[in-house]
C-alpha cells in the first residue's frame, strides 16, 4: 500500500479521536524556534489539520501540505474560515511550494513515513537562511495498567504495528537528518475517553486491524474487558509525551 493512502478509510476516526498538541509545545516553537506573527510555516504531512489549526493563529501564514485527498479535504473543512492557510497536495519530498518560502517546517506524526534523505533536500530548498525543522509525535505512554494492556493487544493483533511504529526511529536517524546539534523536548499531553472513544482512538490508527476481521473482533473484546476493569467514573486516560525534535538541516 502507498503510505499516503493508509489513512483514507480512517479519516472520520482520525478527526474525532486523535490527540492535539499542548500549549507548552506551541510556546516552545514561539520562544525557541522564533515562530511569531510574521512567520511563514510549512506544515508537512498536515493530515486532517490538527496541528495546522493550532499554528494558524500564531503566524502570518501556514502552508498545509498533504497528499491524501480524504485527509486534506477534512482539514480544509475544519479550516474553511481561516484565511492564512494555504494548501498543497504535494508529498513531503516534492511539496510544490516555492524556494526559500518558509521560516519553519513542522511535521506532526508523519516523519517516519517519509523518504528522509529526499525530504531533507526539500527542507533545504524550502527554508529561508537560519530556518529550522520541528519533528513532532504524540508518544503514547504505557504508564497505567490499561495502557500496558492496550499496547500488548496491539502487539498481539496488529499485523504491522512493529513495522510502522515511529519508535523504530533512533538517534542515528535524527543525527543523519539534522545538521549539527538538535534538541529533544518533551511535553505532557492527555486524552480522556469513554469506551466509544477508546475504540475510536484505536480505529484512527493505520495499524489497527480492519473492522470485521477476527483480529479486530478479538482486540476490541480485549480492550472492552480492560476498560471495564480500569475505567474510573466511566473514563480512561490516554497519557502521552509530546516529543519535539528540532534543529537545522
Amino acid at each position: 500500500m502507498d503510505n499516503t493512502e493508509r489513512f483514507s478509510a480512517r479519516v472520520e476516526a482520525y478527526v474525532k479521536y486523535r490527540p492535539g498538541y499542548p500549549p507548552a509545545m506551541l510556546d516552545f516553537l514561539a520562544d525557541e524556534l522564533a515562530m511569531g506573527p510574521a512567520s511563514q510555516v510549512a506544515d508537512i504531512g498536515a493530515g486532517t489539520g490538527i496541528l495546522t489549526a493550532l499554528l494558524a493563529p500564531r503566524v502570518e501564514r501556514v502552508w498545509a501540505v498533504e497528499p491524501n485527498q480524504e485527509m486534506r479535504e477534512a482539514a480544509q473543512q475544519l479550516l474553511a474560515g481561516v484565511a492564512n492557510v494555504g494548501w498543497s497536495d504535494g508529498r513531503a519530498e516534492v511539496t510544490g511550494l516555492p524556494d526559500g518560502c518558509v521560516d519553519l517546517i513542522t511535521v506532526a506524526q508523519a516523519f517516519h513515513w517519509f523518504d528522509r534523505p529526499a525530504f531533507k533536500q526539500e527542507c533545504r530548498r524550502l527554508l529561508k537562511p537560519g530556518g529550522r525543522v520541528a519533528l513532532i509525535w504524540n508518544d503514547r505512554l504505557t504508564d497505567t495498567p490499561f495502557l500496558k494492556a492496550y499496547e500488548a493487544g496491539l502487539r498481539t493483533y496488529s499485523g504491522d504495528y512493529e513495522e510502522v511504529n515511529h519508535r523504530n526511529l533512533g538517534e542515528a536517524d535524527f543525527a543523519a537528518f539534522f545538521e549539527g546539534d538538535y534538541r529533544l523536548e518533551r511535553f505532557a499531553n492527555r486524552q480522556l475517553f469513554d469506551l466509544d472513544g477508546v475504540l475510536g482512538r484505536l480505529n484512527s490508527s493505520s495499524y489497527a486491524p480492519v473492522a470485521g476481521s477476527q483480529a479486530h473482533t478479538e482486540l476490541t473484546a480485549l480492550i472492552a474487558r480492560e476498560y471495564e476493569r480500569h475505567a474510573v467514573n466511566g473514563v480512561i486516560a490516554f497519557n502521552y509525551n509530546t516529543l519535539l525534535y528540532s534543529g537545522r538541516v
